[in-house]
Formats: structure tokens, C-alpha cells, sequence
């Protein structure tokens, strides 16, 4: 910008200068006018490139967001279906589980029940044989005694004596019903089986006299007599014991058997288990011993150490451990004592200990406090490194009259991209804070 001078006359008029001059004031507002405008101008694009920056940035935070969002929620959903078909296997499994456990515990049932119909068919067929054949040895046998016993005791004279026949050989019959009611009536059946005995071993010897004494009787046909007369009672008798051990509940000989198998069989798995529980109790003591040594060992190399090191604090926890009939310092007496001796809680800790934890942070803070000068300051590093001027170069500032030399765009160092965009992210943060 350029204006007229103003000249002084002799006669004191003011007169125009008649060629203009430069006026330095006036060009360094303009200068100044111009850089600022351009400084706001630059300001208002770092301003708007940061806003769009950070809408960006926030765009892409919000789009991120929304994607984890719909991450989660198709991971939850995936996880919520997952675990759904997985209750389903189960349940599925469980019934399939359970309706082949009922269906075999029904055909283990059903099975028990035909073994159990079949054994009671089997035992009434063989009892209904058993029965019939001994009743039919007894007939038997009274067939072939019966009329030995009639031609040894017939006498025409005597005609009564034709009843004797009956007697013998009803005294074992008698007595062989008299064993069915004992049983039956739950009575004691011994007598009764003495008596079958006594009465067809009369019978028999009476049998065997007549063959021998009678000719026409014969020995053979006495001896046949003698030996129905005895095994028919004999074999009704053996009959009649197994009912009453049937009704008695009297175990056979293979039940028998059977549960003394089956004694052996728990005895010999509960000798196993108590060897077992015994091998496992000597492994549990010898592991408590070694224990026990263990922390013997430790507790007295625990001791030693803190009675050669801390003699002080050993006295105090001694005395406490003496005072509450302990048997070792433990830990808390020991805690105890430290604090009693030293005045801190924490173990370890002394005076000079703590002076010097103390001094440390002190020196730690002072250092985190004090500025940081040189290449790691952060001012110097948010501008890139300036060009050294030449030493020999002449100072502007000396030949202007003491006016500091104007600023123009582009001389000044501009600032790091990377500064700068902090700077922007930074108001903008601000701004929304």
C-alpha cells in the first residue's frame, strides 16, 4: 500500500510530494490482516478435516460396533441353538435310555416270571411223580408182604389170627398218615418216623421167620417180604420228610451249596476290599509321615533362619509362643512379634527398609514431574527438524531500525501430519466431551 509524503515549507504550507512513497506501517498491517486470515483459514480446514476425520473415525467405531453387535448376537444365537439340539440329544438319549431300561427290566421280568413258571410246573410234575411213585412202592410192597404174612399166619383153628397180616402192616401205614398230619400241623414228625421204622422192621422180621420156618412158604418168598415190608414204609417216609422240609422252609442240599458259594464269593471280595481299605490306610499314613517330616523339616529350618537373622523378633515370638502354650512360631506369632519389634505389619519390612522405599518414589515422582528437555521433548518433536541457519548470515533484525522482521506464509516450520492430526482428534474429542 502507498500514500503521498508530506514536505515542510519555508513559508510553513504543506505541499504534496509530487512521486508517492512506500509506508511500511500500513504494509505490515495488511501483512498481518493477510496471515491472519490465512491462519484462520487454516485453521478452519484443520478444523473441518479433523471433524471429518473424527466423523470417520466415529462412523467406522459405530459400523464396528454394530458388527461385534451383530457378532455377539449371531454367536449367542448360534450358541442358544447349539445348546438347544443338545438339551433335545439328551432328552432323546434319556428316553431312549430309560425305554430300553423298561423294556429289559420287562423282559428280565418276563423272563424271571417264565423260569419261575417253568420250575413250579417242573417241581409239581416231579412232586405229583415222586408222590405217586412211593405211594405206588408202599401198594407194592404191601402186595408181596400181605400174603406171606397170610400163609404164615393162617390156622383153621384159629381164624381170627387172619387179621394179624393187617396190623403189621398197618402199623407203618398208620404212622405214615400220622407224619403227613405232623406235618401239615406243624408237630414234631420224629415220632411218627420211629414208629413207620419199628413197625415195618416188625413186619419184616416176621416176614423173614415164616420163610425160613414154613416150608411152603419158602425163603425166597420170605425174604421178599421182609425187604417189601421195609423199603415200602421206607420210601412213603422218605416222601413225607421232604414235605415237611418243603414246609418247614428247610434249604436242600443245592441251595445249600449254592449259598455257601455264594458266602465264599462276598467273603472272598470282602477280604479284597479290606485288603484294599488297608493297603490304602498304610498308603495314607506313610503319605501323612513324609508330610509330617516334611514340615518338621521346614518349620525347623524356618526357625533357624529367623533366629540367626532376626534375634530380636525370634525373643518377642518365642516368649508369645511360651505365653500360648503353642508348640512352634507359626505364622501369625511371627507376624505378631514383627510387628512388635519393628512397628510395621508387613513382614520384612524394617525402618531402614522402608526409608528406602520411601526415597526411591520420591526420586521416581520428581522424575515422572520434571519437564523433559532436549530431542525427547514433545514440543520439539511435534515439529520437523528446522534447517541450521549459516552463522556467517546477516541478522535482519540490525539493519531495520530494531522492527522485527515480518512473518510470511511458509516461512514458519509447519507442523508434523501426524501432530496435527492428533491435535484435530483432540479438539474434537473435547468438543463431544
Amino acid at each position: 500500500m502507498s500514500t503521498s509524503s508530506v514536505e515542510t515549507k519555508v513559508n510553513g504550507r504543506a505541499v504534496a510530494s509530487p512521486e508517492p512513497r512506500f509506508d511500511p506501517v500500513a504494509l505490515a498491517e495488511a501483512e498481518a490482516i493477510r496471515t491472519r486470515a490465512d491462519a484462520d483459514a487454516e485453521a478452519r480446514r484443520i478444523k473441518a478435516a479433523g471433524e471429518a476425520e473424527a466423523a470417520r473415525t466415529l462412523a467406522a467405531e459405530q459400523a464396528e460396533k454394530e458388527r461385534l453387535a451383530n457378532e455377539r448376537a449371531r454367536l449367542a444365537l448360534e450358541k442358544k441353538q447349539a445348546d438347544h439340539d443338545a438339551y433335545v440329544a439328551r432328552k432323546a438319549a434319556e428316553t431312549a435310555k430309560a425305554v430300553a431300561e423298561r423294556e429289559k427290566a420287562e423282559k428280565a421280568e418276563a423272563d424271571h416270571a417264565q423260569r419261575e413258571a417253568q420250575l413250579l410246573a417242573d417241581q409239581e410234575r416231579t412232586e405229583k411223580f415222586w408222590k405217586w411213585g412211593a405211594r405206588g412202592i408202599y401198594l407194592i410192597g404191601l402186595a408181596l408182604a400181605g400174603p406171606v404174612q397170610f400163609m404164615h399166619f393162617w390156622d383153621p383153628d384159629r381164624p381170627f389170627l387172619i387179621a394179624a397180616p393187617a396190623l403189621l402192616e398197618g402199623f407203618a401205614l398208620a404212622f405214615a398218615f400220622g407224619a403227613a398230619w405232623a406235618v401239615a400241623h406243624r408237630r414234631d414228625v420224629a415220632p411218627y418216623r420211629i414208629g413207620i421204622m419199628l413197625g415195618a422192621v416188625i413186619a419184616a422180621a416176621v416176614n423173614l421167620y415164616g420163610g425160613v420156618s414154613d416150608k411152603e412158604i419158602g425163603f425166597n418168598a420170605g425174604l421178599i417180604g421182609a425187604i417189601a415190608s421195609i423199603g415200602g414204609p421206607i420210601v412213603l417216609m422218605a416222601y413225607e420228610r421232604g414235605v415237611a422240609q418243603k414246609a418247614d422252609g428247610e434249604p436242600s442240599r443245592r441251595d445249600k451249596r449254592a449259598a455257601a458259594k455264594e458266602a465264599d464269593a462276598r467273603a472272598a471280595v470282602d477280604a479284597k476290599a479290606r485288603a484294599e481299605k488297608e493297603a490304602a490306610d498304610a498308603r495314607a499314613a506313610s503319605d501323612k509321615k513324609i508330610a509330617e517330616e516334611r514340615a518338621a523339616a521346614e518349620q525347623k529350618r524356618r526357625d533357624d533362619d529367623r533366629r540367626k537373622h532376626h534375634p530380636e523378633v525370634w525373643e518377642v515370638a518365642d516368649a508369645i509362643r511360651s505365653a500360648r502354650g503353642s508348640a512352634v512360631v507359626t505364622e501369625q506369632i511371627w507376624a505378631e512379634a514383627w510387628y512388635r519389634v519393628t512397628g510395621f505389619k508387613q513382614v520384612g519390612v524394617d525402618l531402614e527398609i522402608d526409608a528406602q522405599t520411601r526415597a526411591a518414589d520420591a526420586r521416581a515422582k520428581t522424575a515422572e514431574q520434571a519437564p523433559i528437555l532436549g530431542p525427547r521433548s514433545l514440543v520439539d518433536s511435534q515439529k520437523v527438524p528446522r534447517a541450521k541457519k549459516d552463522p556467517n548470515a546477516p541478522d535482519g533484525r540490525r539493519n531495520n531500525g530494531g522492527t522485527p522482521p515480518l512473518r510470511r506464509p511458509g516461512e514458519t516450520q509447519p507442523y508434523s501430519p501426524v501432530a496435527k492430526k492428533q491435535a484435530a482428534l483432540e479438539q474434537t474429542t473435547k468438543k463431544k466431551d
